[in-house]
């Protein structure tokens, strides 16, 4: 669904993407792994297009994304959501959610069921400032902010970083259900090795913003987290 070929990146003088080609098999959940500063938030930005391409290619469901803005990404089929969530603070959960259905390729103004049934905390606090919520619970608002433009492709990035354990478990539910029984294609980055052997089919990994390993989840192995993901 989702291919990048020989995609490089650069941060002022400082080359961070080197010739990366990765694949994301529609249907699948792709983890995307490394040590901190390796290149994978730089990544998923550039697949988005909030960074512009330097050199390369991305190709999404067999069309080209180079140039195309993020609101075409977005009506493409492409939901993100970005480390550190970046839910608006002062905007009550219902406008949070609200924002995510100029991502709809229908125009919809009404935000789905669905979102409330993964999420049914959202319901309940649909009149509190998004800035009022827990962290575990802005997670579960930034994540269903992307779920309303009805996404085929949902990109995560850390969505468990500083997120208490109980709403970890019920993030992992949400991208098992949506990934498996839905079929939605993911890619997201993760740290938790236990959460991503959880909830991924396969898995990447960067080091110094190039791809060292990937397959299926069951090939990463200790000698692989212990070369390339501990610390």
């Amino acid at each position: 669904m989702l291919r990048t070929e020989q995609v490089n990146q650069f941060y002022g003088g400082s080359h961070t993407l080197w010739d990366l080609s990765l694949e994301v098999p529609e249907g699948s959940c792709t983890c995307l792994m490394g040590r901190n500063g390796v290149g994978k938030t730089t990544l998923l930005r550039t697949i988005m297009g909030l960074v512009p391409l330097r050199s390369g290619r991305i190709e999404y469901a067999g069309e080209s994304m180079a140039g195309a803005p993020v609101e075409r990404r977005a009506r493409a089929g492409i939901g993100y959501v970005p480390q550190g969530r970046e839910i608006f603070p002062q905007l009550t959960v219902e406008e949070n959610l609200r924002v995510g259905l100029a991502g709809r390729r229908d125009r919809g103004a009404r935000v789905p069921d669905d979102v409330f049934a993964l999420f049914p905390v959202l319901r309940e606090m649909l009149s509190r400032r998004g800035g009022d919520l827990s962290g575990g619970q802005q997670q579960q608002l930034a994540i269903g902010r992307a779920l309303v433009s009805e996404p085929r492709f949902l990109i995560l990035d850390e969505p468990t970083e500083g997120i208490q354990p109980n709403i970890v478990k019920q993030i992992g539910d949400v991208i098992l259900h949506l990934n498996r029984e839905r079929g939605l294609t993911v890619l997201l980055v993760e740290q938790k090795l236990q959460f991503a052997r959880r909830v991924a089919s396969r898995f990447c990994i960067l080091d110094r913003g190039r791809k060292v390993a990937e397959g299926g989840i069951a090939e990463l192995d200790d000698g692989l987290v212990r070369e390339h993901l501990t610390v």
